[in-house]
């Protein structure tokens, strides 16, 4: 994939570079504010290669490219300017909606070590498995190697959480960094591993251990967005960069130790003995529940808001439940792409379903969410009810995950242990389920079609003979180096627009019009050849720029004998100038005359 032209064809669709306020990615979407939205050509975009779809929510024009996502923001940074992916986030202040915020706070959060985060889950998964399999002592060297390499991040997370919370809070990073490494100091861990009470200024400290903790040190970063910019105020700049870090961790450290922290841990532990309270009240209908309608969390982006509960199940209980739920109505999605993969006849779609069986099943979804199930709609609602019903078996065997990691068939090894077997019965299910009911159910006849969608319906401009676009007296035209086309010979003097569309450009010589049709195809129509020498002489232009037209309305009047009389070829060209994004075909329409009206279709 060209990354730099993606870019450059995203920002021109979007409106521009000026249209754009803000702009970040998250795992599989570059995220913009836009200035106008009406701006943006969400179809044209969405017909870019390498676009999945385009989706508009909570204030963001969202674009999904899926695992080049990254890439892609870097090109795009590069060619607007744009500092780097949290450019936009700093922003999430003046989001009107206080949910909106939240989530795009957690979202910010977690996103950028997402990957490392699952990668090390895996590995402590993994190592569970291995030791139960007796394949590895847990007093090897071998292990408490790979053992540290998976559990270290777990174990400063705080420290993590810290550096990414700083960069969406606007707060000075190494600042935020020390004081969530304050809080996992050993000789403090120590202190609260020996329920030690130690007394700051004669303020007792209760013992709470910050390891692997998750609210605590979000409040402390959020405390300290309110802390630094006073400071700022205070102290002057000559010495600013010394004493609003100095007295930031003095007020701080002590701050979250006696106050915050202890706050942050007694959210965390409600939150615990909530989830655990519904969770065991009802494990079935609750992986129902969460099986059925995750994936419906992830289109409207409400699933951040879960992350930071199952993280601090896991920093508290020492195991989540609702993780190994999630997977099935992953891996139902997968399923789905499979039976849609078995019964379409359409090759791009079989393409797309075939990869999407694969990125789904190691937890990307979103490809076959945007590209497939939810614009297919009864594959999505297959998913869903093969989902719940895994969840269901997953939830009714109380499995439970040790480690946090994406759902997918990676994080298996972490479900070891209660309820295991109940964990691959209810991911099969899912999986197996979701592909019967898409390909007995999900998939109508329109939907299993073997050619491609007609986009749009081209008919000749103007009365005459067509002839093939290569045979003009015209090498760039001929080469078809702007794009494919017809030519015709003129034998009236009258051009109507081929298709519905707005005019795009009106050339002052009159020679030449250009439309972007109501489907997305840009086409110029160029009468004669040279013909701009003219001076606009012999051309009358009956449309302006901006200008919505209908089918057959009439857009130019010229002189074809007195054009040819001057010396020019008064040949009339049609050209599709985005031919690249489609498959263009020229075909005679055999209810009409074939001298006068011609047909392309242009498929995806």
């Amino acid at each position: 994939m060209d990354y730099e032209k993606l870019a450059a064809d995203i920002v021109k669709d979007i409106g521009g570079k000026d249209n754009i306020s803000t702009a970040w990615h998250c795992a599989t979407r570059l995220r913009f504010k836009l200035k106008d939205e009406a701006k943006a050509n969400t179809q044209k975009i969405e017909n870019l290669d390498g676009v999945i779809t385009v989706v508009q929510s909570a204030g963001q024009y969202q674009i999904v490219v899926g695992n080049a996502v990254a890439n892609v923001f870097n090109a795009l940074a590069k060619q607007t300017g744009l500092e780097n992916e949290e450019q936009g986030a700093q922003q999430q202040e003046k989001e009107k909606n206080i949910v909106n915020r939240f989530i795009a706070f957690i979202s910010g959060t977690f996103t950028p070590f997402l990957g490392a985060l699952a990668g090390a889950g895996i590995l402590k998964g993994l190592l569970a498995l291995f030791v139960a399999l007796n394949w590895m002592s847990t007093t090897s060297g071998t292990y408490e190697i790979l053992y540290a390499a998976g559990d270290a991040l777990f174990n400063f997370l705080p420290i993590f959480l810290a550096f990414t919370a700083s960069k969406r809070l606007n707060v000075n990073q190494f600042v935020a960094v020390a004081l969530a490494a304050a809080l996992v100091y050993p000789t403090l861990v120590a202190a609260a591993d020996k329920t030690q009470t130690l007394h700051f200024m004669g303020i007792p400290v209760v013992p709470t251990t910050y390891t692997s903790s998750v609210i605590p040190i979000l409040l402390a970063v959020w405390v300290l967005s309110f802390i630094e910019p006073v400071l700022n105020k205070i102290f002057p700049e000559a010495i600013r960069n010394i004493f609003t870090p100095l007295f930031s961790l003095t007020i701080m450290v002590p701050l979250t130790m006696i106050v915050v922290g202890p706050l942050g841990s007694s959210v965390g532990n409600v939150l615990s003995t909530l989830v655990s309270s519904v969770y065991n009240f009802a494990p079935a209908l609750a992986g129902a529940i969460m099986g059925a309608f995750w994936q419906v969390f992830v289109i409207f982006g409400v699933h951040w808001t879960f992350v930071p509960v199952m993280m601090n199940n896991l920093s508290k209980m020492g195991y989540d439940p609702l993780l190994p739920i999630l997977c099935a109505a992953v891996i139902s999605q997968a399923g789905a792409a499979l039976g849609i993969f078995l019964k379409t006849k359409n090759k791009k779609q079989k393409a797309l379903a075939g990869s999407g069986v694969i990125t789904g099943v190691f937890g990307i979804t979103e490809p076959i969410i945007y590209g497939l199930t939810l614009k297919l709609k009864r594959p999505f609602i297959c998913a869903v009810v093969a989902g719940g019903i895994g969840g269901a078996i997953i939830g009714g065997f109380q499995v439970r995950a040790s480690s946090f990691t994406l759902p997918s068939l990676l994080a298996i090894p972490t479900y070891v242990g209660k309820g295991f077997v109940g964990s691959l019965i209810g991911i099969a299910v899912s999986f197996v389920l979701g592909a019967v009911l898409t390909y007995l159910f999900g998939m109508g006849k329109a939907d299993t079609e073997e050619n491609d969608q007609i986009l749009d319906k081209l008919f000749a401009p103007v009365e005459g003979t067509i002839i093939p676009l290569t045979s003009v007296k015209d090498e760039v035209f001929a080469s078809e180096a702007m794009g494919k086309g017809i030519a015709i010979v003129p034998t009236n003097d009258k051009v109507i627009s081929p298709v519905s569309g707005t005019i795009s450009a009106v050339y002052p010589t009159g020679h030449a019009i250009g439309i972007i049709s109501d489907q997305g195809a840009e086409i110029l129509i160029h009468i004669g050849i040279d013909t701009v020498k003219l001076n606009g002489k012999y051309f009358e232009t009956k449309v302006k720029q901006g200008q919505h037209v209908k089918q057959g309305e009439e857009l130019i009047v010229f002189d074809s004998e007195k054009i040819k009389a001057a010396g020019y070829d008064n040949t009339v060209m049609m050209i599709v100038t985005n031919t690249k994004q489609y498959e263009v075909e020229a075909t005679k329409d055999t209810e009409a005359d074939q001298n006068m009206v011609l047909t392309l279709q242009l498929t995806k």
